[in-house]
């Protein structure tokens, strides 16, 4: 309740008695007043990603209830909102939260452990075998945690997971703030906690139905590991109990050319083909995407699908570069992500776009492939239809979720500035995001993170990373 005086006149919003003076009367109505919002966020530059591309300079935005109320002159948002909390944007860049659209969270652990190597044998003579031998709810807890911190303090607030024990993962971030898709990984060969598909599969539906509607910024799904891991029987058995629930399917498909001489020799299909075979009406996230067929493209952009985009991870595997442009033009919805953190070795979204960027146009020779704009939207606008979230995050817009990150613009090597989306592409890094804040939650403040212990998690890290050290001396 607010109180407003002036000499004879009283004026006490929320009571019945009003006395005010004659001189008073007409000059004050309740539209004078500004409205309560929770945060005022202000910007330099405020990249909305909104349909027209709008770039607010000195802008700011109003956010209640986890909402943005409002996008608009800084000026105008102070006089039409009242608050207590305002952050300042002098020197600095507001933009939507990215979004990563396929990841290992917990895989932080494993970052470093094994480099330069394709992916069969990164996976079958490494990653496979240490996770059998160290993966437990614990690991799982402390590499989750040192993810969320990662992506925080680099401007992630949304991703997609696929990874051991999702239901640790899932408290995890609910204690440290971020929004995700959390998916349950099922394999038909044994794997940590399980002796194979079965039970794998059993543990998944109860994790999805138990975290169903259980926080707004959970959601559960489904993590078949790959069409080369999992047979077609079982992926229709996902495909049924995920559309029976509206659950999301996490799946690689189309990574490699080897996995592509796989399912054409034992089910003479494509990956590509093959998948949306056995996951018909199913809301799929497909992780890399490097090797779809031209001719699969139509089948793609009918489909409830999104491909994600990993390139630094398939440029690190050598797996080969996913035709996003082409993708893009054809009407599939596309996004980025980092894969784990052991095959890229980091969760730093921007540096995933500026890769992107980078590396269609060397691929093509044509330096007009894959502009600043479309790749900055891969992370954030056209990755939140990737993942199915596209009327809720992406934009910062009036009744999207107050998901956004202010960078610093006052470091010498950023000016002069001509055109904000260049720099957040070409020059900007992680390192300049001082604020992160997710669903109205101030999650980073001044590069601040209020969520987590960063230094307790790097000394637990770093004990899981020595019993890891001591088990590869000995074999």
């Amino acid at each position: 309740m607010r109180k407003f005086t002036k000499k004879s006149m009283t004026f006490q919003t929320g009571l019945v008695r009003t006395t005010l003076s004659a001189a008073c009367i007409g000059l004050f109505s309740l539209e004078t007043f500004a409205s309560d919002v929770d945060l005022i966020v202000e910007g330099d530059y405020v990249v909305t990603m909104q349909d027209d591309d709008s770039i607010i300079e000195q802008g700011a935005i109003a956010i209640k209830d986890g909402v943005i109320v409002e996008v608009g002159k800084a000026d105008n948002i102070r006089k039409k909102y009242q608050t207590s909390n305002i952050i300042p944007g002098h020197e600095k860049v507001l933009m939507p939260g990215l979004i990563n659209g396929h990841s290992h969270s917990a895989m932080t652990l494993f970052r470093g452990i094994a480099d330069d190597l394709d992916l069969m044998d990164w996976l079958t003579q490494y990653i496979f075998p240490i996770e059998n031998k160290f993966v437990t709810p614990e690991f799982i807890k402390t590499g989750a945690e040192l993810a969320c911190y990662e992506m925080i303090q680099s401007g992630t607030t949304t991703f997609v997971d696929m990874y051991f024990y999702p239901e640790v993962i899932a408290d995890v971030m609910v204690d440290c703030g971020l929004r995700a898709i959390i998916t349950a990984p099922m394999i038909d060969t044994p794997s940590p906690g399980f002796k194979g598909w079965n039970d794998s599969f059993s543990a998944g539906e109860k994790y999805v139905r138990q975290w169903q509607n259980k926080h707004p910024r959970i959601t559960p799904g489904f993590g078949p590991h790959a069409p080369y891991t999992v047979i077609p029987e079982h992926l229709k058995q996902v495909g049924e109990v995920a559309k029976k629930l509206s659950a999301p399917i996490s799946i690689h498909v189309a990574e490699t050319s080897g996995e592509t001489d796989i399912i054409q020799s034992q089910y003479h299909k494509t990956p590509v083909t093959h998948v949306l075979s056995q996951l018909q009406d199913n809301w799929i996230i497909a992780a890399h995407m490097v090797h779809p067929l031209e001719s699969e493209y139509p089948s793609m952009a009918a489909a409830n699908l999104g491909a994600i985009h990993n390139p630094t991870s398939n440029a690190k595997l050598a797996s080969g570069l996913s035709p996003v442009p082409e993708m893009l033009n054809a009407g599939i919805r596309v996004g980025l992500g980092t894969d784990g953190a052991a095959s890229n070795n980091n969760l730093d979204m921007f540096e995933e776009i500026r890769t992107a960027a980078l590396i269609h146009k060397l691929e093509s020779g044509d330096p007009k492939k894959l502009p600043a704009l479309d790749a900055l939207k891969l992370a954030t606008k056209y990755g939140a239809a990737a993942i199915g979230f596209e009327s809720s995050i992406g934009q910062l817009k009036t009744g999207y979720s107050a998901d956004l990150i202010q960078l610093d613009l006052s470091e010498a090597r950023i000016h002069p500035i001509y055109d904000i989306i260049s720099h957040l592409v070409y020059v900007i890094d992680s390192d300049q995001v001082v604020t992160t804040i997710v669903d109205g939650k101030v999650l980073m403040l001044n590069k601040d993170v209020k969520t987590l212990d960063g230094r307790k998690i790097k000394e637990e890290a770093q004990h899981k990373a020595k019993e890891i050290q001591q088990y590869l001396r000995k074999h």
